[in-house]
């Protein structure tokens, strides 16, 4: 079911442009030095027409909840998530947002130095200055109140946000967030799903945050549940400047 991504009203810096690009399911929020919408479109339409035509061939892509082999011939986003969901033990559809967010944020570089891109709360950036990123985690207190800090040598990066308790992404799970940090926006969407799916209770924070320490290639990660907060790796909070 759909639900209102409210969280894309939190913007308040006032220095880049934002504009919309939406083809059928894939719902981009995008920030840029200038409008970019139909480079954009084009990008998310070549990304789509290659994941589909793959899985018209090969239907198992779409719904395995666990790694599989992909053709030798596949695309290079299917291998990406492919190979993200190979090292966190999940299916490689848990890695599409994130590596579709990555691919159209590549190619809208071209245009504009600095560009950001969310999709469904999976988030591929590369800034020139300091920018927040807010957290949304569903009814936890820390909504809206926190925000991690991203520094532009940290970039470009993959910021991506696993929830058991928002959103249609299928979790088993019951976390409010768990956010990941990784140069592979791909891996960093996997990752999300795989850390998420370990926590029931507050009790589980530490599993997920033994989970993510073991996975090469992550930066740091966030758990939340309710008012509870694990954070691993390079992951600075800061308290969130809301829109006015």
């Amino acid at each position: 079911m759909y639900q209102p991504r409210t969280y894309r009203h939190w913007t308040k810096d006032r220095d880049l442009v934002s504009f919309q690009a939406v083809v059928e399911e894939t719902d981009l929020f995008i920030r840029a030095q200038k409008t970019l919408k139909q480079e954009a479109l084009k990008a998310i339409l070549k990304c789509r027409a290659s994941l589909e035509t793959y899985i018209e061939h090969h239907p198992l892509f779409l719904t395995a909840l666990i790694p599989i082999p992909i053709a030798e011939d596949a695309p290079e986003l299917v291998r990406e998530m492919a190979e993200a969901a190979a090292k966190v033990g999940v299916g490689p559809m848990a890695a599409v947002a994130g590596a579709i967010a990555e691919k159209v944020g590549r190619e809208l570089m071209k245009f504009s130095e600095e560009v950001i891109v969310e999709n469904g709360g999976d988030i591929f950036l590369n800034i020139l200055k300091p920018r927040q990123v807010g957290v949304y985690a569903d009814n936890s207190p820390f909504t809206g109140k926190i925000a991690l800090l991203i520094e532009p040598g940290e970039t470009p990066l993959g910021i991506c946000t696993s929830s058991g308790t928002v959103g249609h992404s299928i979790s088993f799970g019951t976390a409010d967030a768990v956010i990941v940090l990784s140069p592979s926006t791909a891996l960093a969407d996997a990752a999300a799903t795989a850390i998420g799916n370990l926590i029931k209770e507050a009790s589980d924070i530490p599993k997920g945050i033994e989970f993510a320490q073991s996975v090469e290639g992550l930066k740091g990660v966030v758990v939340i549940k309710g008012d509870k907060m694990g954070i691993w790796g390079q992951v600075r909070i800061c308290t969130m400047e809301l829109a006015k």
